[in-house]
């Protein structure tokens, strides 16, 4: 084990504030992460609190339905299967644990805790957070939450909590908590909470700020790409931070993995929250070492007067069924076998409300394996009712197994249909949401509304764009030999962040992709809304898709239902690139990190 406890280096939650830095990791960016990263960040180096985001869109749903089964469930019960490894040791180290593993049922894992404490013999003072379920608000829902800020988290380490479990707050929350409460911040301290919102944004999807995902992740060896370590935030008085992470530990940090992260599932300059709206556009991010980027210069603003409320629905049944297509004549075959399937449908008791084909061709011409001959042809119907998805797609695709296309097969056979998701976002006036810290004693402490104001969020006016680069010759070549991208959902919106490396890759691509240009790279994207938001300080642009995801992820309308692809689809396209831009190195790669074996 190496590092010194939190003790010993004079960190203390509720005192005067103290000179040196907040050292906040994460070790977790979704239900379902690496149940090894708890042990690993606390044994890795030096911690002050270690923050967990188990918490999604699509989790919500899944906890909403455990709760269904029993309502004494609806929290991430990897949660307390790493604590069971873990609780000594964080207390050991003295390290807070803060994490949003609560759900649907905050004070029940709560009492997890304290049983699992009491059971192994650990002192422990826990608390939790809640106040965000607004089930009884919108009864059509299966769950109802606000996203919270940090103020209850604060309170509970104010307190003397050492494990703070919460429901639906926001993931940055999760550090700007603890900062808070730290050195002492309040509510009015805008710029102070902007910079912990960036560095708990960076760190909230774990690896992902650590080389994970990354779009040039091919100029890395790929052994310090096996087991990315987890990142880690040196959190300073004013604000300003260090992303890192602990030492020989894998991946690596550098301005691009960064960046990456702040334009993931963002959208404008104003990236709005509970505790502060962060403006993204004043962000400055500078490589201050190997695995060291400092963030600075973040600029905040009174939050939003409403919070932001997830719903969660369930939408009907879906179902689906791939048909492989083998070698010669792959259209006709496509066109057969769903003229059949459509006209059994037809004849069928209950057909499908809803059914949509999609023909991917994967075959190769004079393919070496079978499976490199085949294309996919994926069927999907979706219903209010079980039995139209269910028996009648059956019926439909099974029974024509003998009498359709040569070589039909399917990749598995349909099963009875599945349940699936609807996810909308609603707002409500803040101080309509009781916000309450139950603190480690039981006492029930309701965070006042803050007192430094609230500002109708509005859109910034778009930046001056760089000068143009002179014209020259161009070669036709993937967009992403010069820029990076990375996307994701949020709701049935798809963000798409693409950034340059350089000052002059960043003046071609600030005024080549256009709202129209994307459009023509990205096709489907075409008649729906696009919005395009400009940061320079960050060579990037971020453009919002709207309602490519239908009514979200747990409704799977779309081949990759989170668009975590959808970036990469658009770095592969082929444009006419500045030829200018494509001889020299994009930019030096530093020395890869040294990783243990």
């Amino acid at each position: 084990m190496t590092g010194t406890s939190a003790a010993s280096r004079g960190v203390s939650f509720g005192g005067s504030p103290p000179a040196s830095p907040l050292r906040i990791g994460n070790a977790s960016g979704f239900y379902g992460d690496r149940f090894d990263a708890l042990r690993e960040m606390l044994t890795g180096g030096d911690l002050d609190v270690l923050t967990g985001d188990y918490l999604a869109e699509l989790t919500m749903l899944i906890l909403g339905r455990d709760r269904l089964k029993d309502p004494a469930r609806g929290y991430a019960k990897t949660f307390l299967r790493q604590l069971e490894e873990c609780l000594g040791l964080a207390r050991e180290r003295d390290v807070k644990i803060v994490a949003n593993a609560g759900g649907l049922n905050p004070a029940g894992l709560a009492d997890a805790v304290r049983e699992l404490a009491d059971r192994l013999g650990i002192a422990v003072r826990v608390a939790h957070v809640e106040g965000d379920d607004l089930g009884s608000r919108f009864p059509d829902a299966l769950t109802a939450n606000a996203y919270l800020g940090g103020a209850g988290i604060a309170a509970c380490l104010r307190a003397g909590a050492d494990v703070v479990v919460t429901g639906r707050v926001t993931d940055a929350a999760l550090v700007t908590g603890p900062a808070a409460a730290h050195f002492g911040w309040g509510d009015g301290d805008h710029d102070r909470l902007a910079g912990a919102v960036v560095a708990g944004h960076v760190l909230e999807c774990g690896t992902q700020a650590t080389g994970g995902n990354y779009a040039f992740f091919a100029e890395r060896p790929q052994r310090a790409l096996l087991r990315p370590g987890f990142p880690l935030a040196e959190i300073h008085e004013d604000g300003s931070s260090v992303i890192t992470k602990h030492a020989g530990t894998g991946g690596f940090v550098d301005v691009g993995t960064v960046t990456a992260q702040l334009l993931y599932e963002t959208s404008g300059a104003r990236y709005a929250g509970p505790d502060v709206t962060a403006r993204l556009d004043t962000v400055t991010l500078t490589q201050e070492g190997p695995d060291r980027v400092r963030v600075s210069g973040v600029r905040g603003e009174a939050p939003p007067p409403d919070l932001k409320v997830g719903l969660n629905r369930l939408g009907g049944f879906r179902n689906e069924v791939v048909f492989v297509l083998t070698g010669l004549d792959v259209e006709a075959k496509a066109a057969l076998v769903r003229a059949q399937v459509e006209d059994a449908l037809a004849r069928a008791k209950s057909r499908p409300q809803e059914v949509r084909w999609e023909l991917a061709r994967t075959d190769q011409p004079d393919a070496p394996s079978e499976e490199t001959a085949s294309a996919l042809l994926r069927l999907v119907v979706r219903d209010p009712q079980q039995d139209p998805v269910g028996r009648a797609l059956s019926g439909a695709a099974i029974e024509l197994a003998l009498g359709s296309y040569p070589g039909f097969h399917v990749t598995a056979p349909p099963g009875k249909g599945a349940p699936y998701g609807v996810f909308e976002a609603a707002y409500v006036e803040r101080g309509t949401v009781e916000h309450v810290a139950v603190l480690p004693g039981g006492e029930r402490q309701p965070q006042a509304r803050p007192s430094g104001g609230s500002r109708v969020l509005e859109e910034l006016p778009p930046p001056p764009l760089p000068p143009p680069l002179p014209p020259g010759p161009t070669r036709r070549a993937p967009l992403g030999l010069i820029a990076g991208a990375r996307s994701g959902d949020k709701g049935g919106d798809a963000n798409v962040g693409v950034w340059a490396r350089t000052d002059d890759a960043w003046r071609w691509l600030a005024h080549e992709l256009t709202v129209e240009r994307f459009c023509e790279l990205v096709p489907e994207a075409a008649e729906l809304t696009v919005v395009r938001h400009t940061l320079p300080n960050l060579r990037a642009l971020n453009f919002v898709v709207g309602k490519i995801l239908g009514a979200g992820v747990a409704s799977q309308a779309r081949f990759d239902p989170q668009a975590k692809g959808l970036g990469e689809w658009l770095r592969a396209r082929h444009v006419d690139l500045p030829a200018a831009l494509l001889e020299p190195a994009p930019e030096a790669t530093p020395e890869p990190t040294e990783v243990l074996p």
